[in-house]
């Protein structure tokens, strides 16, 4: 064992001291975090806008601050674009992370001096706390890789614009920066084919011990990678590499594709970074879910989210949410995102301490029929009868087919990349309709009345999602393909991969 794994250990011990008292004191941190938030704003735009000097109770702030999605907030931001200063946040800025929106084209999410150091912290301690837990720390001593985009910085008003990734590329701690790969040369590429080629053979020979990234962009450096070593499985190639840290989707429907390609179950952390700021990560390897970050400058809020579209829905604080309950996330943050919903939608799996699962998209849901099937209850069907039947799947997709072109009844059309087929593809498809009843008793009813018929799946090429994306210009990065729409613009891009 290196002297960095052995020093990672005692880290890990001191960090998972902070930890507990995240774990243990999430409401009074909470309370904490909102009254900071209140008092170092108010002198902002912002807040005298919304009268922040007669906000001291939640309360108050609920009847004063809207929900806001980027639109409403975005008079706000293109002030701060335009160089003003103490809009939102005290001063300006330090970065202005940019992301694309499927309604608002380009956003710029605002990073303050304050709110950039939680990112780099909480990525930190998801690897800190997994080395507590387990013992294990012997990745620290190897090389690491994190797939994600281009660092290459430009400039507004005096600001840094660029990609969350690529923003903490440049803030990597220097103890990791000898460890990290791939070169910031090679980061630099902006197609996203030729990066992965350029990751493959820079590190195809290297000691890999960590690998990083969103799933299925890690599938397709993993497929890369086997193709340049004659179809090695990834072990093979990189015989210490022992952990996986993932985040931005659901990892089940990818695993059994990718612990195939490396060839062993290997242990992994999922993170829940975003722009706006990084939420949760999983901080056991025993405890479902992912332990929320209640003192990292993030005040949250939860709307139920079958009350979500509601003209006044109501709005929760941590103290009054419950278990196993759909909820939307609400930020306010040290960066000056106020009321802002982030579009997620979250459950509670444990309140002692606070740990969440994602489930999906507010905006991504089927409700053509009025059924409002959410992306957990797809995911629950198709990964359930997958596993049973032997079944791996690469990438999926599901939109409404009101009008079918041969006058049946309407149905849900599901567009599957299979990495192994089903047997007999009806069969299969009607198994997970069968769950899917079960899961959305609204789906239910409407198959039972005749008003819709069982799901259709549609058998897709190989590398039939890469190519679409590809069509997109949505290739790599922090890209992902929506599970569920309730139009048929995907839908109709996919039936010439059928």
């Amino acid at each position: 064992m290196g002297l960095k794994a052995v020093l990672s250990r005692i880290f890990a011990a001191w960090v998972n001291k902070d930890l507990n008292n995240i774990r243990n004191n999430a409401p009074a941190l909470q309370q904490k975090t909102f009254l900071h938030l209140i008092t170092k704003a108010k002198n902002t735009s912002f807040g005298r806008d919304h009268h922040f000097e007669q906000i001291s109770t939640y309360d108050d702030f609920k009847n004063r601050v809207p929900v806001r999605d980027y639109e409403d907030l975005r008079p706000y931001i293109n002030r701060i674009i335009h160089g003003e200063e103490d809009v939102l946040w005290p001063g300006k800025p330090a970065y202005l992370a940019k992301t694309s929106g499927t309604t608002s084209g380009v956003k710029y999410i605002p990073i303050s001096k304050e709110s950039m150091p939680e990112h780099i912290k909480a990525a930190r301690n998801a690897l800190l706390s997994y080395i507590y837990e387990t013992g294990k720390s012997d990745f620290v001593d190897g090389k690491m890789i994190f797939l994600q985009g281009s660092p290459v910085m430009d400039k507004k008003a005096g600001m840094e614009v660029g990609r969350l990734s690529g923003i903490v590329a440049n803030l990597v701690p220097a103890y990791l920066q000898k460890n990290r790969l791939p070169s910031y040369q090679t980061n630099c590429i902006e197609d996203w084919e030729q990066k992965v080629d350029a990751i493959v053979d820079e590190t195809i020979k290297e000691d890999m011990r960590l690998i990083s990234g969103i799933p299925p962009w890690c599938q397709m450096y993993f497929d890369r990678l086997s193709a340049k070593s004659g179809g090695k499985k990834i072990k093979e190639i990189f015989p210490n590499f022992k952990l996986f840290v993932y985040g931005g989707v659901n990892y089940e429907p990818y695993r059994a594709r990718i612990e195939e390609s490396i060839g062993f179950g290997i242990d992994s952390i999922e993170t829940y970074p975003a722009s706006e700021g990084f939420i949760a990560f999983q901080d056991s390897q025993k405890e479902k879910g992912l332990l929320l970050l209640v003192d990292s400058g993030m005040f949250y809020e939860f709307i139920p989210a079958d009350e979500y579209f509601n003209d006044n829905p109501t709005r929760l604080c941590i103290n009054d949410v419950e278990l196993d309950k759909n909820y939307v996330l609400i930020l306010n943050t040290t960066a000056g995102l106020w009321g802002y919903s982030l579009g997620d939608t979250i459950k509670f799996v444990s309140k002692s301490p606070y740990r969440i699962v994602v489930t999906g998209r507010i905006k991504h849901y089927i409700s053509a029929f009025g059924e409002h099937v959410i992306g957990e209850e797809v995911e629950y069907a198709l990964m359930s009868v997958a596993k049973e039947e032997g079944v791996d799947i690469v990438e999926f997709t599901v939109a409404p087919q009101v009008n079918p072109p041969k006058g049946e009844l309407p149905y849900h059309e599901w567009f599957i990349e299979f990495g192994k087929q089903p047997t007999d593809l009806k069969a299969f498809a009607l198994k997970v309709d069968k769950i899917l009843q079960k899961k959305n008793i609204y789906y239910f009813d409407l198959i039972e009345g005749n008003i819709l018929q069982p799901l259709v799946i549609q058998n897709l090429q190989k590398e039939a999602f890469i190519n679409y994306m590809r069509s997109q210009g949505k290739l790599g990065g922090q890209n992902k393909v929506p599970r569920l729409s309730n139009d048929r613009k995907i839908a109709n891009e996919l039936k010439r991969y059928i």
